[in-house]
């Protein structure tokens, strides 16, 4: 028979949820996620801001991922280089817009970023579930924004942008 003490022992599942840890970006991340949110639109910048600290202030979201723009400008010759993707160089269609087309080429100021989320373990994840429920915050915060992953066709899921 079972002593009452050991109901009491934690579990390895409640040792692995004691364990998780909110990932943080280090100063030179900070200082690259500074630097790549100043290219952007003023109102893109404060919805991105307002649904980051809201997504921040609840503890049950920071241990999914630290959301985090990955890229705001970006060059007509970056674009044609993502482009290429999955056509005429390895990797998955990324874009339908060649260099010049798309509103990541506009600026700065530039009305487009992109977003993914850092993990705990320092790995990025692009996870549609993650984004689509940091979307929601985005779009409260403006409703000027559109989520890509809102689009009927292509779904880019890590795109917010403000139209032109």
């Amino acid at each position: 028979m079972e002593s009452a003490n050991t109901s009491l022992r934690p579990t390895a599942g409640a040792a692995a949820v004691q364990a998780r840890v909110a990932p943080k970006l280090t100063p030179k991340q900070a200082a690259t996620q500074f630097a790549r949110l100043a290219e952007a639109l003023p109102c893109l910048r404060a919805a991105y801001l307002e649904a980051l600290g809201r997504w921040s202030g609840d503890p049950v979201l920071q241990l999914l991922g630290l959301p985090i723009v990955t890229e705001c400008y970006r060059s007509p010759e970056r674009q044609n280089e993502l482009y290429a993707q999955g056509r005429s160089k390895p990797g998955p269609v990324v874009t339908y817009k060649l260099g010049g087309q798309s509103n990541h080429n506009i600026g700065p100021p530039t009305p487009a970023i992109d977003v993914a989320f850092l993990l705990a373990d320092g790995s990025v994840s692009w996870s549609g579930l993650l984004l689509s429920k940091f979307a929601r915050l985005v779009k409260a915060a403006d409703a000027r924004v559109h989520w890509g992953g809102d689009w009927p066709k292509f779904k880019d899921r890590p795109h917010f942008e403000v139209p032109r």
